[in-house]
């Protein structure tokens, strides 16, 4: 058995935005889809507990997770070029929803996904338009609008700025941030670019291999990282603001999940690893307010 995910735990206050950082396969969307439930039929979830609002979502039948979703907790899904339906308007994609969840007639829907379109800063007479009529920027900017539609009290984005320029990045960042502060919802932005976290998040939390290894303020991951991993993965990125320097590449690939090494997950790429690193598995350790690091070399430093 694959365990995309393992023993994964974070908290996140209302209004608190917290980013999911790590490389490829390392279980970012399989955390976020878990919230709501949402995992292919491939997967299930074994264990554990998923509290949302104080209430275990792992305990909902289906008609209630259908009832929870969009309207507790919403997701911004990877790859907006594909994931809207070319032959209905956005303006009725987005409708839909609201139709389902609020129990809108269709022409108060349609009225409401103006105002939606006019949220994330769309002429509201576009909604009658196509996808295939919008930019890159413009699509993405209408699935937040439809991830918005029932004012969700969680909103997930799953790599919401993939495949689009650093531009229209910066201006989707800038307007979630916006959009999470105006609404005091909670944000979790799902990400292998440590980077765009800096101006958007209140916290990070470092994944790799399926297990969170570093979590903490972003003051405490970018300028007190602890775990070898965190420090490669910031290095890997150019810093604007300090000492010019090359970005250093992580040597080696990830591991297999279906046959992780022993001990630490993260030793057979580490510069620092040492033999307890190779057999036995780091406990997560508090290392100074909510800052946390799952990694031998922060007792043997002690």
């Amino acid at each position: 058995m694959l365990k995309a995910v393992d023993d994964v735990s974070f908290r996140l206050e209302s209004g608190q935005a917290l980013g999911l950082v790590g490389e490829s396969g390392c279980g970012k969307t399989t955390s976020a889809l878990s919230i709501a439930r949402l995992l292919p039929k491939e997967g299930r979830i074994e264990g554990g507990e998923i509290f949302l609002d104080g209430h275990d979502v792992l305990l909902d039948s289906e008609s209630e997770l259908r009832k929870r979703r969009w309207r507790d907790v919403s997701i911004i899904f990877q790859g907006a070029m594909n994931a809207l339906n070319p032959v209905l308007t956005v303006g009725e994609q987005i409708a839909e929803a609201i139709v389902l969840h609020e129990r809108l007639s269709k022409e108060e829907a349609l009225k409401k996904s103006q105002e939606l379109l006019d949220l994330v800063e769309i002429p509201r007479e576009r909604y009658k338009r196509y996808p295939h009529e919008f930019s890159g920027g413009m699509k993405q900017r209408a699935m937040i609008a439809m991830a918005l539609a029932c004012d969700p009290k969680l909103i997930i984005g799953d790599e919401p700025t993939t495949a689009l320029d650093v531009m229209i990045q910066a201006q989707i960042l800038n307007l979630l941030e916006r959009l999470r502060r105006e609404r005091s919802m909670g944000m979790i932005l799902i990400t292998h670019d440590l980077s765009i976290l800096g101006e958007t998040c209140d916290h990070i939390a470092v994944m790799y291999a399926g297990k969170i290894v570093e979590t903490g303020t972003v003051t405490d991951i970018f300028e007190h990282a602890r775990h070898p991993y965190t420090d490669r993965l910031i290095r890997c990125f150019p810093n604007i603001h300090g000492k010019k320097a090359i970005p250093e590449g992580i040597e080696g690939y990830p591991p297999n999940l279906l046959d992780p090494p022993a001990g630490c997950r993260f030793h057979p790429r580490c510069e620092y690893a040492f033999d307890r690193c190779r057999v036995e598995e780091p406990v997560t350790r508090h290392v100074g307010g909510e800052h946390t690091v799952a990694c031998h070399l922060v007792e043997e430093t002690r």
